[in-house]
C-alpha cells in the first residue's frame, strides 16, 4: 500500500490523504472517507479463503524408523489446531497461495535429557524444507539438538502455490506428541 499526500484541498483547508492499493487489474484509488480494508477481508476473486492463509498443526505420527519425516494433522476437532488456506497432503503441508510466509516450528524430544542429546555421535537434527515440487526443493531451517531437548525457530520465506513443506527429524530420539511441546505452522504475511 502506498500513501499519497496531497496539498491543501477542499473548503476546510485540511490535507487530503488517499491510498493506492495494487490489484490484479491495475491500481485502485481510494479517497478520504473510503472504508478501510480489514486484514481478514475476503480476497477478491477467491471466495474460499480469507486474506490470511494460516495453519497451526500438531504431530500425527512419526512413521517407520527408516522414515525421518514428521507427519502433521490439523482441524477443529483436535483443539488448537487448524488449517485455513493451506492443506495437508499425506501429513505434509501444501501451500495454496504465493507470498511471503512466516514459518514456525517447535519440537521437543520425548524421553530426553541434556545428557542424552549430547552423548550421541550423530546429534538429532530437525530440518524444514520445500520437498515438492522437486524444482523448488530447498532447506529452509536446519536446527540441531546439541544440549537441549527442545528447539524452536521461525523465519520469513517466500513460498509459491503448490509448494509442499516437509519436516524431518534425523537421529534416534523421537518427538514428543504433546501439543504444547511439538507444533508446526505457517502464516501468510504478504504477496
Amino acid at each position: 500500500m502506498r500513501w499519497v499526500q496531497r496539498g491543501q484541498g477542499g473548503r476546510s483547508g485540511r490535507a487530503e490523504t488517499e491510498t493506492r492499493t495494487g490489484r490484479q487489474g491495475g491500481d485502485q484509488l481510494r479517497g478520504v472517507g473510503a472504508p478501510r480494508e480489514s486484514p481478514c477481508q475476503e480476497v477478491q476473486g477467491d471466495p474460499r479463503m480469507g486474506k490470511w492463509d494460516i495453519a497451526e498443526l500438531q504431530l500425527n505420527h512419526t512413521g517407520p524408523q527408516q522414515d525421518p519425516r514428521l507427519y502433521w494433522q490439523g482441524g477443529p476437532a483436535l483443539g488448537r489446531s487448524f488449517l485455513h488456506g493451506p492443506e495437508l497432503d499425506k501429513g505434509q503441508l501444501r501451500i495454496h497461495r504465493d507470498g511471503i510466509y512466516m514459518v514456525h516450528i517447535q519440537v521437543t524430544l520425548a524421553i530426553c535429557s541434556s545428557t542424552s542429546t549430547s552423548r550421541h555421535h550423530h546429534p538429532t537434527t530437525l530440518a524444514v524444507g520445500i520437498c515438492s515440487p522437486a524444482s523448488r526443493s530447498i532447506s529452509l531451517l536446519r536446527l540441531s539438538f546439541h544440549q537441549g531437548c527442545t528447539i524452536a525457530s521461525q523465519r520469513l520465506t517466500p513460498l509459491a502455490r503448490g509448494d509442499t513443506l516437509c519436516t524431518n527429524l534425523t537421529g534416534t530420539l523421537l518427538p514428543s506428541r504433546n501439543t504444547d511441546e511439538t507444533f508446526f505452522g505457517v502464516q501468510w504475511v504478504r504477496p
